[in-house]
């Protein structure tokens, strides 16, 4: 244990260097950034990526190095969380990072098939200190014993297995299963899906995966980021140390409802709404909204003392009698040109040409502009210019110039053009759509959904991102703006080199000495360029910004609950398709979920994915995996359940009570069973939590000793004991999860008969 400790403190000494170069840097590049008249800094160097590398840092020193691998050849690796060398790049590293190749025997190597190795030790620490050593022997020939052997290959992974729950996970890098190993390590190309039963380590493997892949493909996923996609804040609150553990800050964290920037989806709605909404029938009611905000006239405007001519359409200048026209058309009042008529078919045309553009509603809408402009420009001139004996128009190219732009100017002009081709945003145009969704939709969907006013809900995201893709951002004026403003930057510019030129009155002995002046060395649009404010925020920061962010890879948790207007949201975030899905059918509980990993896919990468299963559960003890597998082939005979790995030797318990006592039996289970160490979940209907609220504090805080939780907010977590409360008011995927989020044991209070299959004698996988 000696040597362990002397290489822990040689690490450590070594990482609060790092940490005071890292700290350093960032200081510099705080301080450049505060300089003008410098070259701009590079994203690598950027303030953001420093702050991220310092804190990578400091979130790695516990338990930085948790092994050692002894090679044949008396070689020695010790391997933690980051790699770390002295300096030198040519020395062996001090610290071999889990991620690199030649760490990879720690993981895979077996007494049948060694890798070059005689043992395998693993290191347990605390804060400094190097408490505990676990040998493993691969080679029998190697006689030599230190003291810290253990026959028991698997004590280290049930140890981890046994402790007490934080409400944080923690990451799996010290017992990385070789079935985990060869996912996490797989290549990065297309779709893999990770599909596995609770407690099969699906989640985690996922997130080591995001490591593995950051690790190996540096360069590209740090410029382009990696999206994690989770059910819910909770949940990402819960996996939100892994990655930092593992040394990997530049990952951006995000639940559905976070997906769209500008936009806080906290709402609720009904499982019926959410549903409806997710639809992928939703993408083409969207588009037929978009379709119907571009309008045609439909009404002439009553013009006062006019006498009615129906018999034929007037000449757009004659107003000596009333009319109605045969053709509906906008009036429109030009300041210059006295009164105009937009008339259906100059409308039409219009339309016509901005459609036939293929691009978005808000990009479209100029070339309806132009058509139109053009269009009364056209009818002005025929107005102005007429011959009276029939010939030829009498106004030349430059009288046509200025009467369009007089009309392209005229405010009533843009008036009439907003209300045929209004600009929208997302916003607009799915707040209207859900005010009015019968235009649409079957009535019963229609009432699912139809609301005015109130918060965005998780379910509305995808909607808004759709409409945003349909409408486009017209960012014309935004972006003349921006370089109209370069153009003053390099303005100012000129004139401070031309000031310095001017200023520069030396007198030389000799008259063919040169001397560079400031102009010389710089133009003025590059000095120009150095005074703009650089970007320093990191990849994963400006991705949560920018909706149109296309990302390196993604990865989705509990990817089976997602609904098909969700999928078109994310396919759009990762148009290279590098995915990680992970998820388990059997647990699908939301109605818009998918109903397979093919009819996911399939619309967006074909056959070209892959799929993988993990089958042994790791959480859930032999005793409670079988309740739960009993509740579920009762629905389902055909159910296979993931083996579980470890037996506690505690059965679940149940207590029935009366209807008006069930509350009261609650709360006195969890003073009867809160742990003097870990966590204890309540899991009950929603209807319930008012009377039972007293468990559960201000909000959702999974670091409680006591949290009380809807089934479908448990999803992907763990807990030492779990208390099930009122199972028979859960549906079937519901209750599976309920059942299945305890590491040490189960409790089940109920005042109504228990769910098929829950009350037997199950009989045991294992």
């Amino acid at each position: 244990m000696r040597r362990e400790q002397e290489t822990l403190d040689r690490l450590l000494l070594r990482l609060a260097e790092l940490r005071r170069e890292a700290a350093a840097g960032l200081r510099t590049t705080l301080a450049l950034q505060g300089t003008h008249l410098q070259a701009r800094l590079e994203r690598d160097v950027a303030a953001g990526e420093g702050a991220g590398r310092l804190a990578a840092l400091d979130a790695v020193e516990s338990g930085l190095c948790f092994g050692r691998i002894d090679h044949r050849d008396g070689i020695s690796r010790p391997i933690g969380r980051i790699g770390i060398r002295d300096g030198d790049p040519e020395r062996t590293p001090l610290l071999i990072d889990w991620r690199a190749p030649v760490a990879r025997p720690f993981y895979l190597a077996t007494g049948h098939e060694p890798m070059g190795l005689t043992r395998r030790r693993h290191i347990t620490t605390e804060g400094p200190t190097v408490t505990d050593l676990h040998d493993e022997i691969l080679d029998l020939t190697d006689p030599t014993r230190t003291g810290y052997e253990d026959h028991d290959a698997d004590a280290v992974l049930l140890a981890a297995l046994g402790s007490a729950r934080t409400g944080r996970m923690a990451d799996i890098v010290r017992t990385i299963q070789a079935e985990q190993d060869r996912i996490i390590r797989a290549p990065r190309r297309g779709v893999l899906v990770v599909e596995g039963g609770p407690g099969t380590g699906k989640t985690a493997v996922a997130l080591h995966r995001a490591a593995y892949l950051l690790y190996a493909e540096r360069e590209q996923l740090a410029r382009r980021a990696v999206l994690i996609v989770g059910p819910n804040p909770a949940f990402l609150g819960y996996i939100g140390d892994v990655l930092p553990s593992l040394g990997e800050t530049g990952v951006l964290l995000a639940s559905l409802g976070e997906l769209f920037p500008g936009v806080r989806a906290d709402g609720t709605e009904s499982v019926r709404s959410a549903a409806v909404k997710g639809r992928a029938a939703m993408a083409d009611a969207l588009a037929r909204a978009v379709r119907d905000r571009q309008l045609l006239p439909e009404t002439v405007p009553a013009l006062p003392g006019h006498r009615a001519d129906p018999a034929a359409r007037p000449d757009p200048g004659d107003y000596e009698a009333e009319n109605t026209l045969p053709e509906p058309a906008l009036l429109v009042d030009h300041e210059q040109h006295g009164t105009l008529w937009l008339y259906r078919e100059m409308a039409y045309a219009a339309r016509d040409r901005a459609r036939a553009t293929g691009l978005p509603h808000n990009l479209a809408r100029p070339h309806f502009a132009y058509a139109v402009v053009d269009a009364l420009t056209a009818q002005v001139a025929d107005r102005l210019g007429a011959d009276p004996y029939g010939g030829p128009n009498l106004l030349g190219p430059d009288d046509l110039a200025q009467i369009g732009k007089e009309i392209a100017t005229s405010a009533d002009v843009h008036s009439a053009i907003d209300e045929l081709w209004p600009p929208l945003t997302p916003q607009e145009l799915v707040t209207g759509f859900l005010a009015d969704p019968g235009r649409y939709l079957p009535e019963g969907d229609a009432a699912a959904i139809r609301r005015t006013g109130g918060p965005w809900t998780p379910a509305d995201v995808p909607l808004l991102d759709e409409a945003a893709e349909l409408l486009g951002v017209d960012d014309s004026a935004r972006l003349a703006a921006e370089e109209a403003e370069r153009q003053e930057r390099i303005a100012y510019a000129q004139g401070v080199l031309d000031l310095s030129a001017g200023s520069e009155t030396y007198e030389f002995e000799d008259e063919e000495s040169e001397v560079l002046a400031a102009h010389d060395i710089v133009d003025a649009e590059r000095m120009a360029e150095r005074q703009e404010e650089a970007d320093h925020r990191t990849a994963a920061e400006r991705a949560a910004a920018d909706r149109t962010w296309a990302f390196g890879h993604i990865v989705v948790d509990e990817a089976q609950e997602l609904s098909p207007m969700a999928w078109r949201l994310l396919m759009r975030r990762c148009p290279a398709r590098s995915m990680t899905l992970v998820g388990d059918p059997a647990q699908t509980a939301d109605e818009s979920g998918a109903g397979s990993w093919a009819q996911i896919l399939r619309p967006y990468v074909g056959d070209r994915w892959t799929h993988t299963r993990l089958g042994v559960n790791y959480r859930t003890p032999a005793e409670i995996m079988a309740r739960a597998a009993a509740v579920r082939r009762a629905v389902h005979p055909e159910f296979e359940p993931p083996r579980s790995v470890r037996s506690t030797g505690t059965e679940p318990w149940f207590e029935r009570v009366a209807p008006d006592g069930l509350a009261a039996a609650v709360l006195a289970a969890v003073r009867r069973e809160t742990p003097d160490e870990g966590r204890l979940a309540v899991i009950a209907p929603a209807a319930l939590h008012p009377a039972l609220s007293a468990l559960a504090g201000d909000g959702l805080d999974l670091t409680r000793q006591v949290v009380l939780l809807a089934p479908r907010d448990a999803k992907g977590l763990e807990f030492d004991g779990v208390i099930v409360v009122e199972p028979a008011a859960f549906g079937d995927s519901d209750l599976y999860v309920a059942l299945t989020r305890a590491t040490q044991w189960l409790g089940v209070v109920h005042a109504a008969p228990l769910p098929p299959g829950l009350g037997d004698d199950p009989v045991r996988e294992n």
